[in-house]
């Protein structure tokens, strides 16, 4: 049994090198999938923006009775992206290390937009693996949240407890993922490094203020949402449907960014109009 409870989370160096796009399409040498080891029994994943000009990050996480993928990226066809391939392969190095019987994947989302939900179809007739829908209906019921909406809910790998917690406002079935053993908040398309769009403001900031008192609690060592789409230039994003970033800044955040993000929404108040900070872009339904 791997013991992920009394070694206390530290700040791993994420200096990476992110697959992001290439001249054009001849040029493209990157695999489809990008896969960095954060640690031994964790794992953080890119979509080629070749294949999908979102380039969503996924993430997989391993405990000592199940795994959970959280998010499937932004395309279907196992052709163009080998998500399950990928997976598979990255359970079958970690079960050699690790070796126990009838060990099972989860797979959940953050939300329920087309890009963090495409590849769930590679895993539909996957042995020993549950897919929980992304609407809010089947979400919020898998974590207790059509009942209590303000609970902490908790997902057990097996010994390794992962909280969540239900984040409406970029999309109405949001949910953060915190994992204590590693420190991890995993906020989706709520907090990230690029377009924050907003589909109800006042819901929004108050999940965002539920981040920053949860954060306030516990050890956090990186906000790592599901994308970037900012430049290395402060305040300066990439256009939508971009496919070469070779200048982005690094995926993660800290929660200084999530007090950031709550005083930019108290500033934009009633106006309707996109604001650009240095490290995101407010974007309000309109």
């Amino acid at each position: 049994m791997i013991d992920f409870t009394h070694t206390a989370a530290r700040a791993r160096p994420l200096d990476v090198r992110w697959i992001h796009g290439s001249p054009s399409a001849k040029h493209n040498t990157d695999p489809d999938i990008q896969v960095h080891a954060y640690d031994e029994h964790t794992f953080i994943l890119r979509q080629n923006m070749a294949v999908h000009y979102e380039a969503p990050f996924l993430f997989l996480l391993c405990g000592n009775e199940r795994a959970v993928l959280i998010d499937t990226g932004a395309t279907e066809s196992a052709e163009f992206f080998p998500l399950r391939r990928v997976v598979d392969g990255l359970l079958t190095d970690w079960l050699a290390r690790h070796p126990r019987d009838g060990y099972h994947l989860l797979v959940l989302h953050t939300h329920g937009h087309g890009d963090h939900i495409a590849g769930d179809g590679q895993f539909a007739d996957r042995p020993d693996t549950t897919v929980v829908g992304a609407d809010r209906a089947t979400a919020w019921r898998c974590f207790g949240f059509d009942t209590d909406p303000d609970a902490v809910a908790a997902v057990d790998l097996g010994g390794r407890v992962l909280e969540c917690l239900a984040t409406p406002g970029h999309h109405e079935a949001a949910v953060t993922y915190y994992d204590p053993a590693t420190g991890l908040l995993l906020t989706g398309d709520s907090v990230y490094p690029g377009r924050l769009y907003i589909q109800d403001v006042p819901v929004f900031a108050r999940s965002i203020d539920r981040l920053i008192e949860f954060a306030d609690r516990r050890p956090v060592t990186h906000v790592l949402g599901c994308h970037i789409e900012m430049t290395a230039e402060p305040g300066v994003d990439y256009p939508v449907r971009t496919t070469y970033q070779p200048d982005e800044p690094p995926l993660q955040l800290t929660p200084g960014h999530l007090r950031r993000i709550r005083e930019a929404l108290t500033e934009l108040g009633d106006d309707p109009a996109w604001r650009a900070c240095s490290d995101f872009v407010l974007c309000p339904h309109t």
